[in-house]
């Protein structure tokens, strides 16, 4: 049970960074000398299981090195947000977008930078998606990270966490995203924990507690962005409806953080994730129960223990609207054309 439980939490916290990876800045009208765009394997529980044992964290997100641009098990939801420079909830369009995943290798032509690798994509899912989109302002609900009334109760960082460095050699059981701020480097720990060095945006590492039943993220230098950011996910995997965080404490510095939230309101999100890929029948290969019979959530609305543990910080989560851009997908096929 305890294997299962964190092979799945490790999923989702490789996912977690995966989410956060999105979004660099595109740069004009460019294209890929080359590219493949493949539907993703489906996941073997099995392998899995064995690959992170092993310190081996399967790849997931945007990749780019060099003059090769991988995009590894994405929805194509996921690949418009990362090509326009903009998160999940900014995207209207329909519900299927965050269906499928696929798999996007290419290469880029000669003397292209790694900031050119967005407009590309954007090439890319016109051409092989057939995606038209346009952009509007509107008004879009939103959890807005504030300040409680008795102000914050946060303690400040030692120091700023230090950038990434892009060539710095892979330590075993570490791979490498892109992020918005630079690279992000995710490994997989002796202990079991998680960590996710986001650079600029801080550290964070995911351990699970099985005597409490709740998975923790803490950080020990943590900007109120990053923070939002990191709830942002937890509330996706809590339930919350995948409903944005959006830091308006206006608190500049970096600070130590920590939130914790329900396993089994994770476990059922897990199984939602589990029954999109085609699992919810039959025995799961790492730990021999269907979907099906994962166990339901303790919370159905879910993240009330992120609420909870916000507030001990001396900060809230408040429902509010603001304006937005979004972008508007006008058309997208389902699948791509023939690579």
């Amino acid at each position: 049970m305890r294997n299962r439980i964190g092979l799945m939490l490790t999923f989702s916290g490789v996912l977690l960074a995966a989410g956060i990876a999105c979004g660099q800045a595109p740069a004009g009208s460019l294209t890929f000398e080359v590219a493949s765009v493949r539907l993703s394997a489906p996941i073997d529980m099995g392998l899995l299981a064995a690959q992170i044992q092993a310190g081996k964290i399967p790849r997931f997100g945007p990749h780019v090195d060099g003059s090769r641009a991988e995009y590894d098990y994405m929805t194509l939801k996921d690949l418009i947000a990362e090509a326009y420079n903009v998160k999940g909830y900014q995207i209207t369009g329909p519900a299927w977008l965050g269906g499928q995943r696929f798999d996007v290798v290419a290469r880029m032509p000669r003397g292209a930078k790694k900031e050119d690798a967005p407009a590309m994509l954007q090439s890319l899912l016109a051409d092989r998606f057939k995606v038209t989109a346009h952009h509007e302002t509107q008004e879009h609900q939103v959890l807005a990270l504030i300040v409680g009334k008795d102000g914050p109760k946060l303690k400040d960082a030692a120091a700023p966490p230090e950038p990434v460095a892009d060539d710095a050699p892979l330590k075993p059981g570490e791979f490498k995203m892109d992020g918005p701020d630079g690279p992000i480097r995710v490994t997989r720990n002796a202990d079991g924990t998680t960590t996710m060095n986001m650079g600029a945006k801080g550290i964070i590492t995911q351990r699970i507690d099985m005597t409490n039943q709740t998975v923790h993220l803490e950080s020990s230098s943590a900007t109120m962005t990053g923070f939002a950011d990191m709830l942002t996910t937890l509330m996706q995997m809590g339930g919350g409806g995948g409903r944005q965080v959006v830091d308006m404490t206006g608190l500049k510095g970096n600070y130590v953080v920590a939130v914790d939230i329900s396993i089994a309101d994770l476990m059922a999100v897990a199984r939602e994730r589990m029954r999109e890929m085609g699992m919810d029948s039959g025995a799961v290969a790492a730990g021999g129960k269907s979907a099906d019979n994962m166990p339901e959530a303790s919370d159905p609305s879910g993240g009330s223990s992120v609420y909870s543990s916000v507030e001990k910080l001396g900060l809230k989560l408040d429902q509010r609207k603001t304006q937005a851009e979004q972008v508007v997908i006008d058309h997208a096929e389902k699948m791509p054309t023939e690579n």
